[in-house]
């Protein structure tokens, strides 16, 4: 569900990266008084599995679409609202940086309506109550599919109303949104499988791991080290094998402006603001669409995805390491 630049209007961008950025400054300030040293690493094997995940894309079956995670259930209910939104954020600047994916004028909007919803709205209004009268099986599952579909019928939504105030006449709001709605809840219910799947390893084999669990006491089938050496690997495997099977299909967002417009994408303008950008993304994507330039060898998506998935666990781990510096220097 990466918006690209020709969806959003400068004024509409601008208030987005404006209510993103509060919320990042805001998850900043909380994850630095929180100074939880074991949830630095989390963070970043975290943050490498969620992109990995994100290029499996799965198809729909009978629609012609596919979707992918998006991860802010995963993270949140691991991490907690804050910690999973900077995670969260890591993840889409280096698919938007590095890869192309997603518009950079957009961002400010791909950060809210996929991670912004995920962490806190799923996190308070679904895992928290959830998990505070029981942490079982059960209670993971349905937290995790029922996050996952309120928090990305909420996104989708979000998308349908910033074309709307941008202006993107191609998508007339009423239809745009019927045809966006009902794609991305059953995208929502996969996403919830695989959320729950994932979330239940972690039950077995870490469960002081997961946020309203029963405490770092207690013990798990696998040590601490080992059950982030198991994530960590396996974002590797699916990042730098898996992902050669993702669905050709165009995604959720791709499918729902065809089924409108005809057409999967729209054009942005070439000046301005927008061609600004454009270049921006050009210089920086060395891997565009997670591929080598101007080749068609798998090895480029393989690549890609072993590479995107140690960039994101650098910069998380790089920017956790820097908030604690900064605030152990001022308390000095």
């Amino acid at each position: 569900m990466h918006m690209a630049d020709a969806l959003v209007s400068p004024a509409v961008a601008g208030t987005m990266y404006a209510a993103s950025t509060a919320a990042a400054a805001y998850s900043v300030k909380k994850v630095r008084n929180e100074n939880d040293v074991k949830k630095i690493p989390l963070m970043g094997v975290m943050g490498a599995f969620v992109f990995a995940a994100q290029m499996i894309n799965f198809t729909i079956p009978g629609t012609g679409s596919s979707g992918h995670l998006c991860g802010g259930m995963m993270l949140t209910a691991l991490l907690g609202p804050h910690a999973g939104f900077l995670t969260m954020i890591g993840v889409l600047l280096i698919q938007c940086l590095l890869f192309a994916d997603g518009g950079l004028l957009a961002l400010g909007c791909n950060v809210w309506n996929m991670a912004f919803y995920g962490c806190f709205l799923g996190y308070f209004l679904v895992w928290k109550p959830l998990m505070r009268r029981q942490l079982s099986a059960g209670t993971i599952i349905a937290g995790s599919i029922i996050g996952s579909m309120l928090t990305l019928q909420m996104g989708a939504f979000s998308v349908t109303l910033e074309t709307l105030f941008s202006g993107i006449t191609e998508l007339p709001f009423a239809v745009f949104a019927a045809t966006m709605q009902p794609i991305h809840l059953a995208i929502g219910f996969v996403e919830g499988c695989i959320t729950a799947a994932v979330l239940l390893f972690v039950y077995q084999a870490r469960p002081g791991l997961l946020k309203g669990g029963r405490g770092e006491e207690t013990s798990g089938r696998f040590s601490y080290k080992k059950t982030l050496g198991i994530l960590g690997a396996l974002a590797l495997l699916i990042g730098g094998g898996l992902s050669l099977a993702a669905s050709s299909n165009p995604d959720g967002l791709e499918w729902s402006i065809g089924q409108v417009t005809g057409v999967e994408e729209l054009e942005a303008a070439d000046y301005g603001i927008y061609a600004a950008a454009e270049n921006i993304q050009n210089t920086t994507s060395l891997l565009p669409d997670y591929a080598f330039p101007e080749s068609q060898s798998l090895f480029g998506t393989t690549f890609s995805g072993i590479v995107g998935a140690v960039l994101v666990l650098a910069v998380c781990i790089g920017v956790c390491c820097a908030l604690r510096f900064f605030r152990k220097k001022r308390l000095k």
